[in-house]
């Protein structure tokens, strides 16, 4: 990691490294903070698309979300701000809601997806732009998924597939997701979400953003009230978002993730 260290500091122009030290939640990518002598604090980390997610960032940052700025970036490393982060999601859930209700309402163009494909590691996430949101969904979030999957599990899957034009909003608000929104990847200190990290994003339904959040974690009430109450749709939608973290997790991490993506399909009565 000494070598990345160095790449970072050449990026941002110099600098003599007093610190690497490792940093915890990167269970695909490193993430490191780094030191320098003049004071200098950043967060380096490796991954396969840093690029992009650095563009990510910067949307996200655009549409009114905290984020850590982008320092630097190239294809191998994301340089990023070191963000304060000592406190607990539990702590600031009405201020997660507030930033949340700033995202999805800034502005969009009306259309679905995202300008680039991405990845988790070497999961990749298809995108592109689409004017049918639910195609989108069903054609990059779920299909995608079909041939790494036993083979029962997989027929379920192409069959509620087929019904998604039928139970997914084919043209909602166009609202930019963090596409990735769980506990690790929100940063709290002092009452406040401090930043957003590791997006995914992609331009879609308001309701796909709280399929990884709760699927881990409870947003309590004073989350909902802060975001102004759940999205329209939410209720029937959800377990249909909620199947995209739960096969990429499936994936990554094997197959003890197996029952929770068959309990979805259950929820959804195929």
């Amino acid at each position: 990691m000494t070598s990345m260290a160095r790449h970072a500091v050449m990026l941002l122009g110099g600098g003599v490294i007093t610190e690497i030290a490792p940093l915890s939640g990167g269970d695909i990518s490193e993430l490191w903070r780094v030191g320098l002598e003049d004071n200098r604090r950043f967060v380096i980390k490796t991954g396969p698309t840093p690029i992009i997610e650095a563009d990510m960032l910067r949307a996200l940052q655009k549409a009114g979300a905290p984020t850590p700025k982008v320092l630097a970036a190239d294809a191998q490393l994301l340089v990023m701000e070191f963000l304060p982060h000592h406190d607990a999601l539990s702590s600031c859930w009405a201020d997660l809601g507030r930033v949340l209700r700033r995202l999805h309402d800034h502005p969009q163009p009306a259309r679905y997806g995202w300008e680039k494909d991405f990845s988790f590691g070497e999961l990749a996430i298809p995108n592109g732009w689409h004017d049918d949101w639910a195609i989108f969904w069903r054609n990059c979030r779920l299909l995608v998924h079909l041939s790494y999957l036993p083979a029962k599990l997989a027929r379920r899957l192409e069959k509620l597939a087929s019904t998604l034009p039928d139970r997914l909003p084919r043209k909602p608000f166009p609202a930019l997701l963090h596409g990735d929104l769980w506990s690790g990847n929100v940063l709290a200190e002092s009452g406040r979400i401090t930043g957003l990290i590791d997006p995914a994003c992609c331009v879609g339904d308001a309701s796909a953003e709280f399929a990884m959040l709760t699927l881990f974690a409870r947003p309590n009430r004073d989350f909902w009230e802060s975001y102004g109450g759940p999205p329209a749709g939410y209720g029937e939608t959800i377990f249909i978002y909620r199947l995209w973290p739960a096969l990429v997790h499936f994936r990554l991490f094997g197959g003890s993730y197996h029952a929770m993506v068959s309990a979805l399909l259950d929820n959804l009565g195929v």
